[in-house]
């Protein structure tokens, strides 16, 4: 049998970390376990990541270079803002999506272990999400498509909430989410609020 790169053995233990969170719970992240769901021994987890923590902060680091990537194109792209704005909120759920249970990873284990390094990085995510967004609402405003009486840092903080509670909703639900019918719904609600006082 050959033996897998460690870069793929990697995104299958990350992979395992979200199939226990969604089936087991958060609690249930542990080294045997990942072995169950790998089909690795525990040894050969161990080679791969040196610890828990490093498992977390690869999957942070994933989330930095790959959502953030992905919303910065968007943002930054050449549609019109309204279309940018639908597209930033559909790609965000969608990421969430698939990494279900990655909120509740990775600011419980950030905040459980007081790891300074790893909220570092969260916040770095947070605020790169949030100024994103505000980009594209910015973009809206001078545009003249949305009020310029919004606040554009209020509204990215109310935004801040929907994808984390989205996916919450995800994990205690136990369902699948129709993310177009979702991101449909959000983008009605924001071009409520970014249109109030027009």
């Amino acid at each position: 049998m050959t033996r897998k790169p460690t870069d793929i053995r990697q995104k299958e233990i990350k992979a395992a970390v979200f199939d226990i969170i969604v089936k087991e719970g958060i609690k249930s992240i542990s080294t045997k376990n990942l072995s169950k769901y790998t089909g690795l021994s525990e040894g050969a987890i161990f080679r791969h990541f040196k610890s828990k923590r490093d498992i977390i902060s690869s999957i942070i680091d994933d989330v930095s270079n790959d959502m953030l990537g992905q919303l910065h194109d968007v943002a930054y792209g050449n549609l019109a803002p309204n279309k940018r704005l639908f597209q930033f909120i559909c790609s965000n759920i969608k990421y969430l999506t698939e990494h279900n249970g990655i909120t509740i990873l990775l600011f419980t284990e950030a905040s459980h272990a007081n790891d300074l390094e790893m909220m570092k990085k969260l916040n770095h995510i947070f605020n790169m999400q949030r100024e994103l967004v505000g980009k594209i609402i910015t973009d809206g405003i001078r545009e003249g498509l949305w009020s310029k009486n919004i606040s554009v840092d209020d509204v990215t903080l109310f935004y801040m909430g929907i994808p984390i509670t989205h996916n919450i909703n995800l994990i205690l639900s136990n369902k699948k989410s129709e993310t177009r019918d979702f991101c449909k719904k959000t983008m009605a609600i924001f071009e409520r609020i970014l249109l109030a006082n027009n």
